[in-house]
């Protein structure tokens, strides 16, 4: 099951650090520009697999009021008997225009956990930021989910049960099963080095997602599926 971060510290926040950074070794790396365009076109198959899923009801029918979504091909999940998680995500915001989308920014997610988790799991997400507040939050330099936002899961199917007011609709997939990765401890943060590799300078996420004082034609694909989504309803 889905599970938000409530802002404890007690469970040997260090150890959670260097497993977070462990995880995220690879991302450390110089990226480039071929690698950050293979990211991007990963997460438009993810997102596109995401809309055409008939259980995703929820999602299609409310993507058009979103502030922006975040979007992560692959989250691992490793661990023997210290845990943790991580991935690269990217998100696409709400342009000025109707049914425009600007973006996209590149960011990092990593998690640390304690507990026996024998072997490795890999999931995809895909999140709605539905308000202001969780935007700004994904504008500064990194924040944690349920502690800087509220969290919720997205709802599968054709029941929507009751409303939902969270800052981030969230909804994890593994397998071909919706749910199942704790997302327990989760961090999120900007990815310099990715944003400065896809724009060919460095970018900040307002530089790229509201004042769109730079693009990349190439990351249009995002756009135009999320513009599609919201144009279909």
């Amino acid at each position: 099951m889905f599970k938000a971060f409530h802002g404890s510290t007690t469970r040997a926040p260090a150890l959670v650090v260097l497993v977070a950074t462990l995880v995220l070794a690879g991302c450390a790396s110089r990226p480039t520009r071929d690698e950050t365009q293979a990211q991007v076109d990963a997460a438009h198959a993810t997102l596109g697999n995401f809309v055409r899923d008939p259980g995703m009801t929820w999602f299609r029918e409310n993507v058009g009021q979103a502030r922006a979504v975040l979007i992560s091909p692959q989250i691992f999940r490793a661990g023997f008997i210290v845990g943790g998680s991580g991935g690269a995500a990217l998100l696409i915001a709400r342009g000025d225009t109707a049914g425009g989308w600007n973006g996209p920014a590149f960011y990092r997610v990593a998690s640390g956990s304690l507990g026996l988790q024998a072997g490795a799991q890999s999931s995809e997400m895909v999140a709605l930021v539905m308000t202001e507040k969780g935007l700004n939050s994904l504008l500064s330099t990194s924040f944690k989910l349920g502690a800087d936002m509220s969290v919720a899961a997205g709802p599968v199917g054709a029941g929507t049960g009751a409303p939902i007011t969270a800052d981030m609709v969230v909804y994890t997939r593994s397998k071909g099963l919706y749910g199942g990765l704790n997302l327990d401890g989760t961090v999120i943060s900007v990815d310099d080095g990715r944003n400065h590799a896809y724009y060919g300078r460095a970018a900040t996420p307002v530089e790229i997602l509201l004042t769109h004082t730079v693009s990349n034609p190439y990351g249009r694909t995002l756009a135009q599926t999320a513009a599609s989504t919201t144009n279909g309803q």
